[in-house]
């Protein structure tokens, strides 16, 4: 298994910790529209023993008019803290496929301090047809007291990212499919131009993993060179409101890349900017 990333919990290994003191397991489910799942329903429907659910839109800024935007740290701690989260937890995140959405909750609470995040491999939907534990129990939660340290330098801001297009200081990776990134498909939110980032590499989320699984070290390595990322300079990750960018950074971190960072604006910023310079089709 060593050619597994670090930051990623095998299904065995969280079944055996299961009930353990200082564990916390999150249950991150969150879809677009057209996926047509209810993430909370399925969360009261079944879940793994002891998971919180995780509610991407309350857990953002509510004074943002964009979608998902990380939240103030005092805020966040006190969000954590009401979910019975400490720092010093090992903290498991998960999601409905796998890989989707769970590696933005890994990269959150990463960026707010705690040292022991991590994300299950293979997603709720492989632990079901596993066989493995799971029940609608509400789980009981004993608060906590969260005390946040965050780390600026691992999200870009809207400023910096006008910087980093136009100085080409930071590769930029964008999560986004290779039809939206190139400007054949219609971007899922109304208002937003079509296209990418201009000198942006495309790095779909959904080729870091198989199944729910995410690639091995190596595969990813892989992956991130063929798109065109050189993993010995500074990345900036990007999505459509970013979820999905903290895929690509869950495999930078993965394969050892450290200088990365994580735009949270995304595209729902860059595309909904009427002066952003947008290109279209592969360069």
């Amino acid at each position: 298994m060593a050619d597994k990333s670090p930051f990623v919990v095998s299904p065995d290994w969280l079944q055996e910790r299961l009930g353990r003191p200082g564990l916390s397991v999150l249950d991150a489910s969150w879809y677009l529209p057209a996926q047509n799942r209810d993430a909370k329903a399925e969360y009261d429907t079944a879940h793994i023993p002891g998971a919180i659910f995780f509610d991407h839109e309350e857990m953002s800024d509510p004074d943002s008019q964009l979608p998902h935007t990380l939240m103030k740290p005092e805020a966040f701690a006190a969000a954590a803290s009401s979910m019975g989260i400490t720092n010093d937890d090992t903290i498991v995140v998960y999601d409905g496929p796998g890989m989707m959405t769970a590696p933005r909750v890994w990269w959150m609470f990463r960026t707010f301090g705690a040292k022991n995040a991590f994300v299950l491999d293979g997603g709720f939907d492989n632990w079901k047809k596993d066989g493995r534990p799971v029940t609608n129990a509400v789980t009981k939660i004993a608060p906590s007291a969260f005390a946040p340290d965050f780390d600026p330098g691992k999200v870009a801001s809207f400023t910096q990212m006008r910087e980093i297009v136009e100085g080409r200081s930071r590769q930029i990776a964008d999560a986004r499919s290779a039809g939206r990134f190139k400007g054949v498909d219609p971007e899922p939110r109304e208002g937003l131009r079509s296209g990418h980032m201009p000198g942006a590499r495309s790095v779909p989320s959904t080729s870091l993993s198989e199944n729910g699984y995410l690639k091995d070290i190596s595969q990813l390595r892989d992956v991130l060179n063929s798109a065109g990322i050189d993993l010995s300079r500074p990345v900036v990750t990007s999505c459509g409101s970013g979820i999905t960018a903290a895929v690509i950074t869950l495999a930078l971190e993965s394969v050892g890349h450290k200088d990365n960072i994580l735009y949270d604006g995304s595209w729902s910023e860059w595309g909904g900017n009427k002066d952003t310079p947008v290109a279209t089709g592969d360069a």
